[in-house]
Formats: C-alpha cells, sequence, structure tokens
C-alpha cells in the first residue's frame, strides 16, 4: 500500500471554507477530497507531501486566512496531519445497491466521495460490476436474494438489477427482511405491476407503498447520472423516499 496523509481541519476561527468534519488525503502524486479549495488546500496538499517526504506520522499547522494566503475568509485554520489516518464519518445508515449496471455504478459514484456510509453493491458476477470506487464494496452473489438475509435492518437499499423477475423477487424478500428505506428503478407500468404482484404474494398496500418508484427525480431526466443525482438528493435529504412527488414518468429498469 502506497502511504498517504490524511488532511483534516482540526479546528476553525471566524470564516473558513470548510467545518471541523472536512478532510482529504494527499498522496504523492494524487489527492482525493477537500478541504476548502483555492490556496489553503493547495498549501495543505504541499505540507502534506513534505510530511510524507520526511517520513513523519504525524503534523500540525496553524494558517490565517488572510494576505499571506490570498483568501477573502479572513478566519483560521489549524490542519492535522496522519500518515495513513482513519475518519470516522459513517453517520447514515448502510447503502445496499442490488446491480452493478450504469445506474448503480452512477449511484456508487455520486455517493461514495460523502464517505459518510458504508456502500455495498451486489451482482452476480465482478464483470458486472467494473470500476467501482475503492470505498465501495462488491459483492458477488450467484443468488442475490439469498443475501437479503445478512442486509442490516435499518438499510437503505436501491433495486436496479438487470432482470425484473429478480427485481421483484428483491422486492419480496425485502418486505419479509425490513429495511430502512427502498427504492426501485422503474416506470409507471412497471411499479403498477409489481403492486399487482406483490400484493398476491400477500403484502399489505402500506408496505408496498414503502418501496420508491420511481427512483430519483423525473425532472432531471433518464441519464444514469442524473438519476444518481436525484437519489443521492433524497438520500442526503431525508429518509422518507428515494423518489420525487412528481407523477411517474416512464423509465425503464
Amino acid at each position: 500500500m502506497i502511504d498517504f496523509i490524511l488532511v483534516t481541519v482540526a479546528a476553525t476561527r471566524g470564516s473558513a471554507p470548510r467545518d471541523t468534519d472536512a478532510f482529504m488525503r494527499v498522496w504523492p502524486d494524487r489527492q482525493e477530497g477537500t478541504i476548502g479549495g483555492g490556496t489553503l488546500e493547495w498549501e495543505a496538499a504541499r505540507i502534506a507531501r513534505e510530511v510524507l517526504a520526511a517520513g513523519e506520522q504525524t503534523a500540525q499547522r496553524t494558517l490565517p486566512l488572510g494576505p499571506d494566503l490570498g483568501q477573502c475568509c479572513g478566519g483560521v485554520v489549524t490542519l492535522e496531519f496522519k500518515r495513513n489516518g482513519t475518519v470516522d464519518t459513517l453517520i447514515f445508515p448502510p447503502l445496499w445497491i442490488w446491480g452493478g449496471g450504469h445506474v448503480g455504478r452512477a449511484i456508487a459514484r455520486v455517493m461514495a466521495p460523502f464517505e459518510d456510509r458504508d456502500i455495498i453493491v451486489i451482482d452476480t458476477t465482478a464483470e458486472r460490476m467494473p470500476d467501482l470506487p475503492e470505498t465501495v464494496a462488491p459483492l458477488v452473489a450467484a443468488d442475490p436474494v439469498r443475501v437479503v438475509a445478512h442486509a442490516p435492518a435499518n438499510a437503505d437499499h436501491l433495486i436496479l438489477t438487470y432482470s425484473h423477475d429478480l427485481d421483484l423477487a428483491l422486492c419480496d424478500a425485502l418486505l419479509r427482511h425490513g429495511f430502512g428505506t427502498a427504492g426501485l428503478i422503474g416506470s409507471a407500468t412497471k411499479k403498477a405491476r409489481f403492486r399487482s404482484r406483490l400484493s398476491a404474494m400477500g403484502h399489505t398496500p402500506e408496505a408496498i407503498a414503502r418501496i420508491a418508484c420511481p427512483i430519483g427525480d423525473p425532472a432531471l431526466g433518464k441519464h444514469p447520472q442524473a438519476i444518481a443525482i436525484g437519489v443521492a438528493a433524497a438520500l442526503r435529504c431525508g429518509p422518507s423516499t428515494h423518489a420525487s412527488n412528481e407523477p411517474a414518468r416512464d423509465r425503464t429498469g
């Protein structure tokens, strides 16, 4: 493993671009995350690489955001630097994404940078979920429905597999298992068909209504990234639904 430096905003005084929960990671040749951008972030990355090169384990710097850095915030930021440091930022329930296709991967890529929840993508082969972010865990399952039993009771779920039959089986299994929230990719037609079939399987209308369909914000369009943005906004803003209250447009899944 290549060493990196975790840079965290340890304290602020006055106006600052980010609060004390902000962090980024700096490697010799790249960086991920942000502590606010601009000259402050450039200077933080420079110091982090100095710490790396010197073999230091920890360091701390206090930087005034005035004339010296050419930033107009005017406050003071204290940064901590820690080699291969870790952060505990899991404040949301885990997110289980059933299906690693275009939409599933787009959602994973939008949600991963927040690093505020565990994210798992489940599919039948590794080839179905390529290029996932490093912080997203792939789970290969020949029969994904059997995996439902291992999901935490408070997990958020997004169902968007390659098969409508598998989508239905997952909806049935989740309704029997329990979940925090659940969203199903689809159209108004798919929603009505699933509602009828799940009812025939013994689920009540109130239970079925907990599975939001379609997911995302229909006003944003059908592009995978557009769906991902809408889903991310719903997941970040509240637990009640993955979908907007707008009338469902046709969206195949």
